[in-house]
């Protein structure tokens, strides 16, 4: 089985390039996960991907079951995950279209289930939730809010004030999670529109839908590029 999952959220919902060898729905302690796993070949290399916000985008993102996602890819033996997630740029080198690996995190979510060990603690399951340095050419800190509507401006500034780069709604408690199970684990954030206010115009979805097809073009560009390497 594959060691790598490739997780899709808004803007890549399959992988056109990957040849489909089964597709396998997972039930978990936690319930189902958000689509069948797609077990598959992408550039010769065995890959797991999965839906995040399962078939057709219909589960937001405060409701989307991360523990099951995640349990289910670790029962398949994944052992690292690249999530690809769609946010919105804050701090001025993050414009739309930008591509951004954040190799910090500020969570500030709320009523997710974080943890697998809530009805099991014991003091040895803290994790260290540090992330590792490595280079990279966007790196910064991902600001996870709870979704699933956008933030307001004054929230824009708040964020910025608290050191984030990048705004989404889908990096907690996947990340957390994925660690304590003991998986490496990397977003590739495609920004795809400026946070509120921080540009004259309208938000609209037609610029971000026009901006996630562009930076989701490159997206899978590095994926296939990256996988070599990874694998």
């Amino acid at each position: 089985m594959s060691k790598l999952a490739i997780i899709g959220g808004t803007g890549l919902a399959r992988l056109s390039d990957l040849k489909i060898v089964h597709k396998q729905m997972v039930n978990t302690p936690y319930g189902p996960a958000s689509a069948p796993l797609i077990i598959g070949e992408l550039c010769n290399e065995s890959v797991v991907f999965i839906a995040r916000h399962g078939h057709g985008h219909t589960i937001p993102p405060h409701k989307i079951n991360y523990q099951a996602n995640i349990w289910a890819l670790k029962s398949l033996g994944v052992e690292q995950i690249i999530a690809v997630a769609a946010v919105g740029g804050i701090t001025e080198k993050m414009a739309p279209k930008t591509i951004v690996v954040p190799d910090q995190l500020i969570d500030y979510t709320y009523g997710r289930e974080h943890t697998f060990f809530s009805d099991d603690f014991n003091p040895d399951r803290h994790i260290d939730f540090t992330r590792s340095e490595f280079n990279v050419i966007d790196g910064g800190v991902y600001g996870a809010t709870q979704g699933p509507r956008l933030e307001t401006a004054a929230e824009i500034n708040k964020l910025e004030k608290d050191g984030c780069d990048i705004v989404g709604m889908t990096g907690m408690p996947e990340a957390a999670l994925a660690r304590e199970l003991e998986m490496d684990y990397a977003t590739c954030a495609v920004v795809a529109n400026w946070g509120a206010g921080r540009v004259d115009e309208e938000i609209t979805m037609d610029q971000i839908e026009t901006n996630l097809i562009d930076g989701m073009k490159r997206v899978r560009i590095l994926i296939e590029t990256t996988l070599p390497l990874v694998l």
